[in-house]
């Protein structure tokens, strides 16, 4: 099995595909990530070029995502429609995701991006102790 440190071959052929400006953001993310959802597990999608992090195979188990495009990285938290946002970094319209979007390194060392993802994980541990 490969360390937490080294992305598995799907993400990093993923990775790889990516502008060496994005790669090192996208790379930041997921260091910031798996440090924060312990046990986490990565769920790549390459063709939508979005890589999951969860405690299962479905949605329902999803806490959050990377998001990558050509001009940056956005970490997208499931139940970030419900999340308490005061340093107001949240962004989108959708019904239940929302995301940060990040196009420089220092965006991701944020300490209110940590407390986001910190948020989502404690509403997934509610949504599944609800189930």
């Amino acid at each position: 099995m490969p360390s937490r440190k080294s992305p598995p071959p799907d993400v990093a052929a993923l990775f790889e595909s990516l502008d060496p400006k994005v790669r090192a953001l996208a790379e930041k993310a997921r260091t910031l990530v798996l440090a924060t959802l312990p046990g986490a597990i990565e769920l790549p999608d390459p063709k939508a070029r979005v890589i999951g992090y969860g405690y299962g195979p479905g949605y329902k188990d999803m806490v959050a995502t990377l998001i990558l495009s050509k001009q940056g990285v956005k970490l997208g938290l499931v139940g970030g429609a419900t999340l308490p946002d005061p340093d107001h970094l949240l962004e989108g319209s959708g019904r239940v995701h929302r995301y940060v979007a990040f196009t420089k390194a220092k965006e991701i060392g944020r300490p209110a991006v940590k407390t986001l993802l910190r948020r989502a994980l404690a509403a997934w541990k509610a949504r599944a102790a609800d189930r």
